[in-house]
């Protein structure tokens, strides 16, 4: 079992660390054999997935319902269920070997806030919408944004982790953000004290007026203005020295 990192104590309930500590088992060992997780990211597995995963959990609304879109190994969806277990977690996959795995998963860590569904994201379009949707290192967000946003309450969010090109894929997306009538997106980061725990970059979009928008949208508004926000622990301060670099 690979050595819990520190910082586990700051985002994971006491009582949900042994199930945290499974998790990260699991993805060492199965998930490595099946292909789900490359070798050489067992040994940063806490630091670079799941505490990167787990930092987003804060964010959730209480009691929401929640959907992985390409959930793979279960990442953030299944890290995202033990740290809040209120929260009713949908993982979203459509390759059999994973669902199979994320199955097993969720029987070996007896979650009972979990469903595994194996298809698509628009497998799901008309069928059910959820407060809040994310995505990670599964597409661009032009292509996310039309395949979740008809997965998302009018009065939910979209809320995916990306990497350091998040601000050149909200450009990108523009048009398709404008003919989804959302708001401005906000691009949040969320960071550890411990600086070897991989920030949580979160780009989230919401409708810029959820009352007036037909899902799926008919017409277009565009962005209501621009503008970034950033939050979490440590974000204010870290976000002001790469601004000055």
């Amino acid at each position: 079992m690979p050595e819990r990192h520190p910082a586990a104590v700051r985002h994971f309930p006491a009582d949900r660390l042994e199930l945290a500590d499974r998790y990260a088992d699991l993805l060492c060992t199965d998930g490595v054999v099946r292909g789900l997780i490359g070798p050489r990211e067992a040994p940063r597995i806490w630091e670079r997935h799941i505490l990167n995963s787990a930092l987003m959990a804060p964010a959730l609304p209480r009691r929401c319902t929640f959907a992985d879109i390409g959930s793979g190994a279960g990442l953030p969806g299944l890290v995202l269920a033990i740290a809040r277990p209120d929260v009713a977690v949908t993982l979203v996959e459509p390759l059999l070997r994973r669902t199979t795995f994320l199955e097993e998963a969720v029987a070996a860590l007896g979650l009972d806030n979990v469903r595994v569904v194996r298809g698509r994201a628009d497998a799901l379009h008309g069928e059910q919408r959820f407060d809040v949707v994310t995505a990670r290192a599964v597409a661009a967000l032009d292509r996310l944004l039309e395949w979740c946003l008809p997965l998302v309450k009018p009065s939910g969010q979209l809320a995916v982790l990306k990497g350091e090109s998040a601000a050149d894929e909200i450009e990108v997306a523009r048009p398709t953000l404008v003919r989804w009538a959302c708001a401005d997106p906000q691009l949040l980061e969320y960071a550890d004290e411990d600086d070897s725990v991989t920030p949580a970059r979160i780009v989230r979009v919401t409708a810029a007026d959820p009352a007036r928008v037909m899902w799926p949208p008919s017409g277009g508004r565009a962005p209501v203005r621009s503008g970034r926000e950033r939050g979490g622990q440590r974000a204010t301060q870290r976000g002001k020295s790469r601004r000055k670099q």
